[in-house]
């Protein structure tokens, strides 16, 4: 890695590198207006124009049939889909967004391609200290636009909506565009950044795990770009820099129970980055004390970590053992709150080492999922057990004689210890790992604390777990309190899903860089929070 802890930054088209979302508005307005005058005066009811209001509600951000579907499902309107053959003048939800792309294209032309100027410069700048640049949009325009606005040879990767039609990719409020994005660059979310001006846009940077969302605030939406997971939200590319980026990537969790209701102190843990200038807003939920979330209206859900969270980190996978009273405490927990278990282990094992009825447990770092009512196994994850069958065999023989390596088989993954081993053998032990899984497109390596796990090769982890499981329960950011807590590296996934929307609590006796809001020093300190919690 180079100066900076960051390899790349994704930014979306409209809004945020040119001025098109205006024209994007626009050209909506005439098919839509179009259309509601139509049904207006076929129906005798009072004809009510599309309000920008309603762009950046439904549409702003979005693929466009599902912009199309969302505004006319807010006006109580249910129409076929079609096909992508459909004439502007059928009722399909084709065929409106049809002529919405021959609006856009009459507007642009008459219009032209403006683009924000300080955003070029700050790409400009990015690019100068090697940090690698993509765009991605909904808009199957895109290529035509940046062409037009003579800035695409900025971009060391795009995809837009022909490349996302083309592999298949969700559109926003997923994260596929922004993740395809990273890969495409040879990074991940954790070392990427995204800029968006979208509220789908935001949601979809903050789902896709990346570990600094902005918010690109071009009209009075500061407010609603925070509530919906940026980390911060800027006005202006002035306010940020390389080294204030590099800043965010520096911070520290905060002492849970030193903070409990101090909120001077958690602001201290933001100085740093803040720096003496107003010219950008953080997201106002981080600075909020633990005891003010727990007494909020909110309905409070536990996602929990086992290994170094419920229980101790010990020399052997197999005697971590929950004792009786944490046993006892998640179960108290579970009576008064939505209750998970979000683990590496292999679901059956964690189910039965916690040995609590009516929670969910989410296995092999949320492949597996079960609990009352629900259940799931990731469907691509179940084409690999063959494969991961077969390296485990390797792993087996290729590290049988060295002392203390312990291979932990999990179905889905296979897990390599070395906490035991004599720090020579380390490279060799690496290296037969890290040899397998380049030879082996359907693996990737996830490195934890003195583990090397070999996983399948596919967009899914812990963060994703807990979103599958929200959804599942049909539990919203706005409405609930989510705080996932773990120890590991593999937790960070999760930390950087509900962060800037729930919060995130590392247990740790050391003070390190993480995404996690908070911080627990050790599993007698998460049994202290239980407690109090209970007892409340």
């Amino acid at each position: 890695m180079g100066k900076y802890s960051f390899e790349a930054c994704i930014f979306d088209m409209d809004g945020v590198i040119t001025k098109t979302a205006i024209v994007h508005a626009d050209a909506w307005k005439l098919v839509f207006d179009e259309f509601l005058k139509k049904k207006a005066a076929s129906s005798g009811e009072p004809f009510k124009e599309f309000t920008h209001a309603d762009y950046l509600n439904f549409v702003d951000g979005k693929p466009r049939l599902k912009g199309i579907k969302s505004f006319l499902e807010s006006r109580g309107i249910d129409l076929p889909l079609g096909s992508a053959e459909d004439t502007p003048d059928k009722k399909t939800l084709c065929a409106l967004g049809n002529k919405k792309n021959e609006k856009f294209r009459e507007v642009l032309e008459t219009n032209g391609v403006e683009v924000y100027r300080p955003c070029i410069e700050f790409i400009k700048d990015l690019k100068k200290n090697g940090v690698k640049v993509g765009v991605v949009s909904s808009s199957k325009n895109c290529q035509f636009i940046l062409q037009a606005a003579e800035v695409l040879n900025l971009f060391d990767t795009r995809v837009d909506g022909v490349i996302s039609e083309k592999m298949g990719l969700q559109g926003k409020p997923e994260g596929d565009i922004f993740i395809q994005a990273t890969l495409n660059l040879g990074t991940l979310p954790s070392r990427s950044v995204v800029f968006e001006d979208a509220i789908a846009g935001v949601q979809a940077g903050r789902n896709g795990g990346f570990a600094f969302v902005v918010g690109v605030a071009r009209s009075d939406n500061i407010d609603v770009l925070n509530k919906n997971g940026a980390d911060v939200v800027i006005t202006s590319f002035s306010a940020l820099s390389l080294d204030r980026i590099q800043e965010w990537f520096n911070k520290k969790p905060v002492s849970l129970f030193e903070c409990w209701n101090d909120k001077k102190l958690i602001e201290n843990a933001y100085a740093k980055f803040k720096g003496d200038k107003n010219d950008l807003t953080i997201n106002p939920q981080y600075f909020d004390s633990p005891e003010s979330i727990f007494k909020s209206d909110k309905k409070i859900v536990f996602f929990l970590d086992y290994d170094g969270t419920l229980t101790p980190i010990v020399d052997r996978p197999e005697l971590a053992v929950i004792n009786a009273q944490m046993r006892e405490l998640v179960k108290k927990l579970s009576v008064k709150f939505t209750t998970a278990i979000v683990s590496g282990r292999m679901r059956e094992d964690v189910e039965k080492l916690v040995g609590v009825e009516g929670i969910f447990y989410a296995g092999s770092h949320g492949f597996d999922i079960q609990g009352i009512g629900v259940s799931m196994v990731q469907p691509k994850a179940k084409e690999t057990i063959p494969v991961v069958d077969k390296v485990t065999g390797v792993l087996k023989s290729a590290l049988a004689g060295i002392d203390g390596v312990i291979i932990e088989e999990k179905k889905f993954s296979v897990a390599v210890h070395y906490r035991l081993v004599k720090k020579e053998q380390l490279p060799g032990i690496k290296e037969v790992v890290e040899k397998i899984v380049y030879e082996n497109s359907a693996l990737r390596l996830m490195n934890g604390k003195m583990v090397l796990e070999i996983l399948p090769a596919i967009d899914w982890n812990k963060g994703k777990a807990v979103r599958w499981i929200m959804k599942a329960l049909d539990l919203s950011w706005e409405d609930h309190a989510v705080f996932y807590i773990g120890d590991d590296t593999t937790d960070e996934d999760a930390f950087r899903t509900v962060t800037g929307r729930g919060v995130g609590i590392l247990v740790s006796d050391q003070e390190g860089k993480s995404a996690a809001q908070f911080r627990l020093a050790s599993p007698d300190e998460v049994g202290k929070l239980f407690k109090q919690l209970v007892a409340d």
